[in-house]
Formats: C-alpha cells, structure tokens, sequence
C-alpha cells in the first residue's frame, strides 16, 4: 500500500513585489543565488540540462554531511508565469534514493492582497511512498524551502536598498 501526503507552508516576504520574486524563482536563477547565498545549508545547484524552462533538469549537491546519497536531480515539470507557480520533481538521488516513489515541489509566488509592499512564498512538498517506508516521513520537512524564501526575500531587499 502507498502512503500520499503534502505539506504546505507559506512565508511573507516584506519589501519585495510578486514580479519581482518571480524573476527569480520562474527560472534558473533561484537555483543560481541558492548556490551563491546557502552553499552550506541546502546545496549547490548546476543546470544539467535546459536553459530554464520545462525539462531543465538542475543537480543539488548537498552540503558535507547530509544523510542520504549526497544530491539530487530534479526536472522543471511546470512553469506558468502568469499565475506564478513552478513545479519540480526529483528523478535521481535524494528522496527518491531513499525510496520515495514521488517527491514533487511546488513553488508559488502570491501576491498579498493585505500589503502591496510584500509577498507571499506558498511551498508545497508532495510525496508517496510504499508504506513499508513509513520511517523516513519525518525526513520530509519543508524547512530548506522556508530557509529559502527568507533568504533570498532578505537578499532582494538588500539589493533593492542598495540600488536605490
């Protein structure tokens, strides 16, 4: 029997618009400043293949010490830049090493309706696996992507401050 599940968590980005954050989660860029700002929290990212769009296919490298097999590949399964969202599957390494039949990332970039000088980070995780495995669920977590969005939220304040 299969065990399905999702997680979803939202993170508030203060100073930057919805456009804005989209340039850079809508490509390869994300995965560039990931690299550059948490080499040693989540990785370092490098395009296989694709220039961005659906069926790039992007190589995590964990940092030193991350349980498991040391990376992963994913795939760019969607893009839509009118609503904003982008989608990820792993195809190597990763949860699917472990033995995680889907392990899918959701990233949607919202606009907040409550403020129009920030933005809202909707990240979803979705998986399956056989229940046998039910031991590695709480290696799901959604906390890199959290670590993320606030990190790169911060390092496009920062830049816009310095810009102006």
């Amino acid at each position: 029997m299969k065990i399905e599940g999702k997680i979803t968590e939202e993170t508030v980005v203060v100073g930057v618009g919805a456009e804005e954050l989209w340039k850079v989660y809508g490509g390869l860029e994300l995965g560039r400043l990931v690299s550059e700002l948490l080499p040693h929290d989540i990785g370092t990212a490098q395009p296989i293949q694709g220039h961005g769009g659906v069926g790039t296919i992007v190589k995590l490298t964990f940092p030193p010490g991350t349980p498991g097999v040391g990376y992963l590949k994913e795939i760019f399964t969607k893009i839509d830049d009118e609503k904003r969202v982008k989608e990820t599957e792993t195809i190597e390494g990763g949860f699917k090493a472990m033995g995680f039949d889907v392990y899918r990332i959701r990233l949607e970039i919202l606009e907040n309706s409550a403020d129009d000088q920030s933005t809202i980070i909707r990240s979803t995780i979705e998986y399956e696996l056989d229940e046998t495995l039910a031991n590695l669920l709480p290696f799901v977590t959604i906390k890199p992507l959290q670590t993320m969005a606030e990190t790169i939220g911060k390092y496009l304040c920062e830049k816009k401050k310095n810009n102006a």
